[in-house]
């Protein structure tokens, strides 16, 4: 695994544990957990530094769905925090969009 992705994998599990404490009282139950996770990620997290680009919220909020949606229909053998960040590094190379 290369450092972007271990780096963002790291974010994304400190986003996840926030986003764990600040719904603990519906035990992490959020249905748009992806608007969360996008607008955490782009404001409060190093995630723009990491990936050498500020996402539009919408545009991560996308990649953070499908990322959710495949990972639950592949059933991989790799963390989600590692899974989602390769798609996301992937999806906002440049010259990928």
């Amino acid at each position: 695994m290369d450092d972007q992705v271990t780096a963002l994998a790291a974010i994304l599990r400190g986003a996840g544990e926030t986003h764990h404490q600040v719904y603990r009282l519906v035990d992490g139950e959020d249905a748009d957990w992806a608007s969360w996770y996008a607008d955490w990620l782009i404001r409060l997290s190093r995630l723009p530094e990491v990936l050498g680009v500020t996402p539009v919220a919408s545009e991560l909020v996308y990649v953070l769905v499908g990322s959710d949606k495949e990972h639950t229909a592949q059933h991989p053998n790799v963390p989600w925090d590692v899974f989602y960040a390769d798609r996301i590094i992937t999806h906002f190379r440049p010259g990928s969009g």
